[in-house]
């Protein structure tokens, strides 16, 4: 029993080392990728700069913290808790839709991420959603009309009467035709 055991033990520790193995190799293959299109998009949403996603120990990747360094143009390379909230917002945003890019997934909720651009990154925003939008659904949590303005459906809570809310959809269309309310509550 005792040699059945070792056996067991060793054969686990090999599973583990080699499940270890494949999953450093695939992190730091999605990793690089994300970090490519992470400059690509930062420099698209800020038009110029740059931006870096660097692991603190590359020695131990699956267990390394993450440096993000950006460079907006016009200013000097620095970490991106030194943006202003503006920054930081569309640097979060160059770094999702580059995970986006990369590793797609079937929705996304964003809440408020648009709160602190100002109307021109509200632009670029809006830009990146619909050119995403075919290959994931978003579910975009705003008060910006412009960000509203790029929905096909608008879902919002109204009280017509006090105490008394009401759930108003609306359906907008690509053809021109006005907008139509599908479902009220």
């Amino acid at each position: 029993q005792q040699t059945d055991l070792v056996n067991a033990k060793a054969a686990l520790h090999e599973a583990i080392l080699k499940i270890n193995r494949t999953t450093r190799k695939m992190f730091l293959e999605t990793f690089e990728k994300v970090k490519e299109e992470f400059k690509n998009f930062f420099r698209l949403l800020f038009n110029g700069g740059d931006a870096q996603v660097y692991l603190n120990d590359e020695s131990d990747p699956l267990e390394s913290g993450i440096e993000i360094v950006c460079r907006p143009p016009g200013k000097k390379l620095q970490n991106v808790l030194l943006l202003s909230g503006g920054e930081k917002s569309m640097a979060a945003i160059a770094l999702i839709f580059a995970i986006f890019k990369v590793k797609p997934a079937p929705f996304c909720i964003l809440d408020e991420i648009d709160a602190a651009l100002d109307e021109a990154n509200v632009d670029r925003y809006g830009r990146m959603l619909q050119e995403f939008s075919g290959i994931s659904q978003f579910i975009v949590i705003t008060h910006t009309k412009k960000t509203i303005a790029n929905a096909n459906v608008m879902y919002g809570i109204t009280m017509q009467e006090s105490g008394v809310s009401k759930i108003v959809s609306v359906k907008f269309s690509n053809d021109g035709n006005p907008p139509q309310e599908v479902t009220s509550q």
